[in-house]
């Protein structure tokens, strides 16, 4: 049984810093494509970011709207996935979700239903 479970969520200051994490279990975590979503209140589940590994090594891919902002990275002996989120806005107030995938699609890898096993969320506020 595959489990995905998101930690890290909180409440933060406009211009603040945060940092997710992501623990998986119950599959082989080096092969999976992983990556983070989020969906704020009223608004249609958007990818953030994904990482791959088993392909073409830690290549990341990242939605306009974090890039350069956000920092995804990942730890394969721990089977961890990070995501580093700085200069946050009151735009990025969100349930954050971790997601895993068996493949890496272009032209978009984080689409959201390329993503086999999910985890619940967490949530991150932020205030401005």
């Amino acid at each position: 049984q595959v489990t995905v479970v998101e930690s890290g969520g909180d409440l933060v200051q406009a211009g603040g810093s945060l940092r997710l994490s992501c623990t998986a279990s119950g599959l082989t975590f080096a092969d999976y494509v992983m990556g983070w979503f989020r969906q704020a209140p009223g608004k249609e589940r958007e990818g953030v970011a994904c990482i791959s590994w088993k392909w073409n090594g830690g290549t990341t891919y990242y939605a306009d709207s974090v890039k350069g902002r956000f920092t995804i990275s990942r730890d394969n002996h721990k089977n961890m996935l990070y995501l580093q989120m700085n200069s946050l806005n009151a735009e990025d107030t969100a349930m954050y979700y971790c997601a895993a995938s068996s493949k890496w699609e272009l032209p978009n890898p984080v689409n959201e239903y390329h993503y086999n096993y999910w985890g619940r969320g967490t949530q991150v506020t932020v205030s401005s």
